[in-house]
This record gives structure tokens, sequence and C-alpha cells, in this order.
């Protein structure tokens, strides 16, 4: 990791340039994405399904190759076969736990892959769950837990290794909006005591402003950036602040450029 200059901002933990994707049966998935992801951050991918959006999450994670273009991680060593250490967690869309385990062995998975010693796991297990409220529910299995609890078990297994950067693939699009109100305000909580960075997939206007530093906008395929907004907002995100001119302001600006991606006119 090389230094960067006193008084100049710190290098992206990861950077797109004019990446593209292009599937064998000749589909274009993306084109020219161009994306800096600042330490820190939580920036939203937002667009209509097919924009490409989960496929620029996957390889970022590097489940996936990108046909052209660069995706670099500047303060990140890179191995022998060029493989850079990305220091990641990903939740999906789906919790995918495992059905035979115990919730915290679920979470434990990424550690014992690790090959974390057992006592020094448990211990950070145990943190984590306390972070997303599951502690009381560490023996139960997946099957006893409800949607959102499951989420949260999810996300507690992305915690775990304690990763600088967290992607998030349309994580609560399942859920009802009251479980889906009430993890978005535990996650803002989770990010602000972590400190790590956020890069979320959603389609809701709603969500992406009440969650986001920025949001970036984008276009049916082939997905592109068209437009980003930047959601200033110091303050305490809740409900007051989903109740405000500012929050609301947000939500039409991010609006009118979802539309304009969508080739149609404007929300009034």
């Amino acid at each position: 990791m090389q230094p960067h200059p006193q008084g100049s901002p710190p290098p992206p933990l990861v950077r797109l340039a004019h990446v593209g994707k292009v599937y064998d049966s000749g589909t274009i998935a993306l084109a020219d994405l161009t994306l800096d992801v600042a330490p820190g951050e939580f920036i939203s991918l937002l667009g209509p399904s097919g924009c490409g959006k989960s496929t620029a999450l996957r390889m970022i994670a590097g489940l996936g190759r990108h046909s052209s273009g660069l995706i670099d991680w500047p303060t990140s060593a890179y191995d022998a076969a060029g493989e850079p250490e990305r220091e990641i967690g990903f939740v999906f869309q789906e919790p995918q736990l495992m059905p035979w385990a115990t919730i915290a062995e679920n979470v434990r998975l990424p550690l014992k892959l690790a090959r974390v010693p057992r006592a020094r796991a448990q211990a950070r297990v145990a943190e984590t769950l306390e972070m997303v409220g599951l502690s009381a529910f560490a023996d139960a299995y997946p099957r006893q837990l409800s949607g959102g609890m499951k989420m949260r078990a999810s996300i507690a297994r992305a915690l775990v290794t304690e990763p600088r950067l967290l992607l998030m693939d349309e994580p609560f699009a399942a859920l009802d909006e009251i479980t889906r109100t009430r993890l978005s305000n535990d996650l803002l909580e989770i990010w602000q005591r972590t400190g790590c960075t956020v890069l979320f997939v959603t389609h809701s206007v709603y969500e992406s402003v009440f969650l986001s530093t920025r949001i970036l906008v984008m276009a049916p395929r082939p997905g592109r950036v068209i437009g980003e907004v930047a959601i200033d907002h110091p303050g305490p995100r809740d409900t007051a602040w989903r109740q405000s001119p500012a929050y609301q302001a947000g939500c039409r600006r991010v609006s009118a450029l979802l539309a304009e991606a969508m080739g149609q006119p404007a929300p009034a």
C-alpha cells in the first residue's frame, strides 16, 4: 500500500475504468462503466432490471470477468497470479444460509475457511451477532428465523471478517416494507459503527436516498452510468429525515434521472 500525499484525497478502494461485459451469447451487459469507490462511502447503484448492476457487483467481487476496461484495487496487494486481496463481504438477495448449521456456525464459515483459530473466531462471531441483534439466536437454525432475521444473519456472515468493502445485491428486495425500513435503519448504524465502505444495489429510489452518500443511476442494456446524485445529510437519518423537504428533493432528483435512464418523461 502506497501512502498518499498529505492533504490529498485517499486513493479509492476499487476503481472501474471503462469496464465492459459481453456474454458469449453476444449480449452486451455493461459498456464503458467508470466508477471510483472511495473509503467510507455508501454508494447505491440504482437502475431498472437488466442494466448490469448485479453484474458489476459480481465482477468487483471476482465472481466474473470483465470483457474490457480495468478493475483496479489501488491500495491492495496483488498475489503472484495478479489477483488482488479484495477484503470484501458479499450479501446476496437471498440469505443463502446452510440449513443444517446453526446461525453461529453459518456466520463463522468465512473464518473457518480462512483457518482462523476457533477461540478467536467464536469471539468474533459473538461480537458480530451482537452488532446485528441476533445474540439470542446464535444456536437457532435458519428455519426458525423470519426473513428479516435470516438477512441479518447473512449480513453478519459478510461482516465477520471485518471487510473494507461490503457489497450488497438487493438484500432487502424480498422483505416486507416494515422489515425493510427497520433493516435500513440498522444497516446505517452498522456502517457508521464499522467504518466500512458499502456498494449497494437497489431498485428503490426511496431506499437509495435514505441510505446513500452517493447514488449512481444506470441506464438499461448496455448498462452504463448516466448520472449521479450526492446526498449530503450529516445529521441522523431517521423518520424525521424521511419526512424532510431535503429527503423529498433528493427523491425527486433521483426519480428524474431514473426516468431519463428508462426513456420516460420526468415525474412531476
